[in-house]
């Protein structure tokens, strides 16, 4: 279903049209954004150049119905600033996108957002294994507590808190700077495609539309009025998860960060931002306290996973022991058996995804 007026399909097609005129300017953020701002007209002649004339145009007798059939054809749906399942949040941005183009159910993103609180999950695409592992468990338990992870599919932190949130009920929302139908990263297709089966890809550009620098800095101001808070997981100083949160601070909304070691390039951005006043974040429940109130709703609200068919009777026996309470291999082997009987279990339900080894030698359910 496409959702769209002319109006704003009209304003879609242009700033399609215009991105590569866009990207003259990709080092200088104020001024993107201030361009996204101008009506059509002042932004075919900001940005056409010798083309204006044509540009306007092309503009002023597009087919919007042909247009829009173009996107149907490309497997997109669409939903525009003048429908009232628009998303209310990106109303408060100056510059805000006059559609969202959507590469799977548009009803799934509307249910997503209507239904959820949502939080940005955001971070380095260098990032390090306990960064990772970190923002898989943020998406993943997040998720299960019924809370949408906003993200952008970047290498990285990004991908993981997808990865995550995909893990345990799929309620993650991809933002892309292309056209929602384009998996970029290419090599994330994968992810892309489950996201789009599962969840949802969003994207102010229309389909067909190849990456642009300019676009990048550009769709973190979509990520972040999507979400009521915005966390940095782990961040360089110059990570462009930091304009996210500064974006989110803007508006209003939430920021939080991960603490990581003082010396750590991987964790400087996100030092900085804590020091500068930031909510502390160090799990899910940080999160959950900042959306719902100190306690209102813990991280145990958190659903478990399903188990995977076939398990033996100790599997079995080893994840009850595990969800009575105990979480070292020697205590699960006292309420199993000799621990050493244990261990080959544990090793194999951590393989299955159903526990997971803390860094503490301990374990927990997922």
């Amino acid at each position: 279903m496409i959702r769209a007026c002319d109006h704003c399909t009209r304003r879609s097609w242009l700033v399609g049209r215009l991105s590569a005129n866009l990207d003259r300017i990709r080092g200088n953020r104020p001024a993107i954004r201030g361009v996204l701002a101008l009506s059509d007209r002042k932004l075919i002649a900001a940005l056409a150049g010798r083309d204006r004339v044509t540009v306007a145009a092309q503009w002023s007798r597009l087919d919007c119905a042909a247009e829009r059939e173009r996107w149907r054809a490309a497997s997109t749906t669409a939903i525009c600033r003048h429908d009232p399942k628009f998303p209310a949040g990106l109303e408060q941005l100056s510059d805000p996108p006059a559609v969202l183009h959507v590469y799977g159910e548009l009803s799934r993103f509307v249910e997503l957002l209507d239904a959820s609180a949502s939080v940005a999950l955001v971070g380095a695409r260098r990032a390090s294994v306990d960064g990772l592992e970190l923002a898989r468990e943020l998406g993943r338990t997040l998720s299960l507590c019924d809370v949408a992870v906003i993200s952008g599919m970047a290498l990285g932190i990004d991908s993981a808190a997808h990865e995550g949130a995909l893990a345990a009920g799929a309620q993650t929302i991809a933002v892309l700077a292309c056209g929602p139908e384009r998996a970029y990263p290419a090599r994330r297709k994968q992810l892309h495609s489950e996201l789009a089966q599962r969840a949802a890809v969003v994207s102010e550009l229309p389909p067909g539309t190849v990456p642009y620098r300019w676009a990048f800095p550009a769709r973190n101001r979509i990520i972040a009025a999507l979400a009521q808070m915005t966390v940095v997981v782990e961040a360089a100083e110059r990570s462009g998860s930091l304009i996210t949160a500064e974006i989110a601070a803007d508006l209003g909304r939430s920021v939080g960060a991960v603490p990581g070691h003082p010396g750590s390039w991987h964790s400087s951005g996100a030092n900085s931002l804590l020091r500068d006043g930031a909510h502390l974040v160090r799990d899910a429940r940080d999160i959950l306290d900042d959306l719902y109130g100190a306690g209102v709703v813990g991280a145990d609200r958190a659903r478990p996973l399903p188990l995977p068919a076939g398990l033996s009777a100790d599997h079995q026996a080893v994840i009850r022991a595990v969800e009575s309470g105990f979480s070292t291999a020697a205590s699960i082997g006292e309420s199993c058996g000799a621990a050493a009987d244990v261990l080959a279990p544990l090793t194999e339900l951590e393989l299955l995804g159903v526990l997971r080894r803390r860094d503490d030698g301990t374990y927990v359910r997922l």
